[in-house]
């Protein structure tokens, strides 16, 4: 066996096959850009060299440097992970031209798949169903609007070297053809350098379902079973489970022979996924095959009780399969979910920031590399590439973590999963979880009701409107900003008794969550000789509601509240004049207000006027001087290849503009100065 490996990735994916290699004994390097300097993965690892700038261009795809560091350490082998170069078979021929052993396919295999329609000409031959479409080389408009009329509307457009769903169009009739034909291969030759399209009969409301396959050099070649990855969103995994709801012991054995046949036809070793689009009927098309490791790798381990990274290494040092297909079984279901900083209520736009808090669910050991799983305990397991005080930056994937769980039917898997979202918390920047939350709650999901519009299909139940903070919330929020001003100071006007010598001390906190701002009275009291308070707010319809709460126990952020008749647990983790309430699944951002500490201030900037992510100024759209109106927008900023403007909060003037187009800003910066109108 190797004795030592480098790994040529970032993130969870490197922390993960750092922990196989590590329990296998094998010593490992890691890389890093300026970026990386201080990331886990690069704890993780045995060993640990810097390879060049932030962006990924100048490190991480740098694969000469890579093979230099590799050879400088004494690395005998190479792993890719997935993304950056796992599927390069440049790359993977320069390794072995080094003397280095790449841990995945051979590169004629890379080649082979990496065209799509080239991939399905080859499947065609090997006998794999294949989705009715045209994907010949001769790219002329209209030869291709007459094969879309031949296959009959709707047809999907897909640029042949694309992926991500980048390059992809539904042409719905034959008048959108050649729109949409002109769009689809501007957004390819953009994103892949190659306009080339295949078109495709588009299937109504398919599902996505993909088959793990995996061989080695002596010519042995098994499926581990199916995921279903239907629920996507801009055609982006969002969940993934194993095995598929509602398949059949003959359909999944049909769908694992097609995609043996599909790694044979090009001499496959190594882990592979082949993916195919699947009816609602159960008929199902081969759609492409991706020659490396999946993201969504862990749901195959947990059901199978295997580990994917140590087949890997003992395949790429060529020794045989550990198993054969007929030792393989499936035990139970595993389902996961990506947690991403990203904001789906404003079209999932990626957030960048410092990770303040986290709190994640208690992770059950699950042992990877046991051949049988049955009766194993309850498993949850956490694959991160991040901790608390670590920065998702601008260069990379927004990926948090991948949480997984195990239960041994579906339903289990599904509670599991929605208690562990619950207990998941994330404080410093936006994230998916809420979304995931309702996702893996609602009926489409739990029923296994699935296809890949699941949420185009069911957004309004998905994207709810906003509502109001609880009052549980509420006291939460005033328990723990009570608290914190008690242990600031020894002065017994801030005792929590609250004591005044001829009256009960009142006091208004007002606490504003988006554009809603919420007033409580405060009173302080002792009741059942408790000490507490008496909240009292206002209701909408005018009437007043008042409960009484005392803080029974703190133990850090987590308090527990008697609450009236009740008692109301949560977590409350401040940061600096926001109180993030965590309460019953919900997390509550609440901006606490205070009048005195700002008596005098002008709120000029409300929040609005500094970067909110790093990023380059791109437009300039108002001078020093220039009278605005609230709403208005000033500043144009592009991160994350997106672009966010920045308006004005108020009716004012922009007394000073701090930046000029093209300056690198940093997330916070202040981007000019501005003064509300008298």
């Amino acid at each position: 066996m190797f004795s030592k490996i480098l790994i040529a990735n970032r993130g969870e994916i490197a922390c993960r096959v750092a922990a196989t290699a590590r329990r296998m004994g094998i010593k490992t390097v890691a890389v890093y850009s300026d970026a990386d300097a201080n990331a886990k993965h690069v704890v993780a690892c045995d060993e640990a060299v810097w390879i060049g700038a932030s962006a990924a261009k100048e490190s991480y795809l740098r694969a000469d440097k890579i093979i230099e560091v590799a050879l400088a350490t004494g690395a005998q082998a190479i792993h890719p992970g997935y993304g950056f170069l796992s599927e390069n078979s440049e790359f993977a021929d320069a390794c072995a031209q080094a003397g280095l052993v790449f841990i995945g396919p051979p590169a004629s295999a890379i080649r082979a798949m990496g065209s799509k329609s080239a991939a399905k000409s080859l499947m065609e031959k090997a006998g794999v169903p294949l989705v009715p479409g045209y994907h010949g080389e001769d790219q002329d408009a209209d030869l291709l609007q007459a094969e879309a009329d031949r296959i009959a509307y709707p047809v999907l457009l897909k640029a042949s070297a694309g992926g991500g769903g980048k390059g992809m169009r539904v042409v719905e009739q034959a008048s959108e053809f050649k729109a949409a034909l002109a769009s689809c291969k501007r957004e390819a030759i953009n994103s892949f350098g190659d306009d080339k399209v295949l078109v495709e009969k588009y299937l109504q409301r398919p599902r996505h379902i993909e088959i793990q396959v995996f061989a080695d050099t002596q010519g042995h070649c098994v499926y581990l079973f199916e995921r279903d990855c239907s629920v996507q969103r801009r055609h982006q995994k969002v969940l993934e489970e194993a095995p598929a709801p509602g398949m059949t012991a003959e359909r999944r054995a049909a769908m694992g022979k097609a995609a043996v046949a599909a790694a044979q036809a090009v001499g496959y070793v190594g882990a592979g996924t082949v993916e195919f689009i699947a009816n609602q009927d159960g008929s199902f098309y081969f759609m492409e095959m991706n020659t490396r490791l999946q993201v969504e790798h862990p749901v195959t381990e947990m059901i199978t009780g295997t580990d994917l990274v140590e087949w890997q290494l003992r395949v790429a040092y060529g020794e045989p399969l550990p198993m054969q297909q007929d030792a393989l079984r499936i035990h139970g279901h595993a389902i996961e979910a990506r947690i991403y900083a990203e904001n789906p209520e404003k079209g999932f736009l990626p957030s960048i920031g410092t990770l303040r808090h986290l709190s994640t669910p208690a992770a059950v050991n699950f042992e990877l590399g046991k051949s049988s799983i049955s009766g194993a305990p309850a498993a949850v397991r956490i694959d991160s590439g991040v901790r608390a005080g670590d920065a998702i930056s601008p260069f990379y994937d927004p990926m948090i973590a991948k949480l997984i769980v195990w239960g041994a039917d579906r339903e289990t898997a599904l509670l599991r999963m929605a208690a562990a979202l619950d207990a998941y918390q994330v404080v410093g920047l936006s994230s998916n979880i809420a979304f995931l939350r309702r996702l893996v709650s609602g009926d489409a999901f739990s029923s296994a009701d699935l296809d890949t519009g699941l949420i185009e299909r069911h957004h309004a139940s998905l994207f709810p409107p906003p509502q109001a903070a609880s009052t549980a919330t509420l006291a939460l929020a005033v328990a723990a900003l009570l608290r914190s001003e008690q242990s600031a100071s020894n002065d017994p006007w801030q005792s929590s008794q609250g004591w005044r010598m001829n009256s009960v001390l009142q006091r208004t906190l007002t606490f504003k969550e988006e554009d809603t701002n919420y007033s409580v009275q405060v009173s302080y009291q002792t009741m059942h000789q408790k000490a507490g308070w008496l909240l009292t707010q206002n209701n909408d319809d005018g009437s007043t509601a008042a409960i009484f709460i005392s803080l029974l126990t703190a133990d850090g952020n987590d308090l527990v509240l008697q609450f009236g008749e009740q008692t109301v647990r949560g977590t409350v983790v401040r940061d600096g004049e926001h109180f993030h309430v965590f309460h019953q699944g919900k997390h509550t951002d609440l901006h606490y207000l205070d009048v005195l500490a700002h008596a005098g201030e002008q709120e000029a900037e409300g929040g609005n006027l500094t970067a909110p992510m790093p990023g380059k100024i791109v437009a300039l759209l108002v001078a020093a001087g220039t009278t605005v109106k609230k709403g208005e927008a000033l500043v144009i900023m592009e991160a994350m290849k997106m672009e966010h403007t920045i308006s004005a909060p108020h009716d004012g003037i922009v007394d000073e503009l701090l930046y000029g187009i093209g300056d690198q800003v940093s997330e916070g910066a202040h981007l000019l100065h501005f003064s509300i109108a008298a």
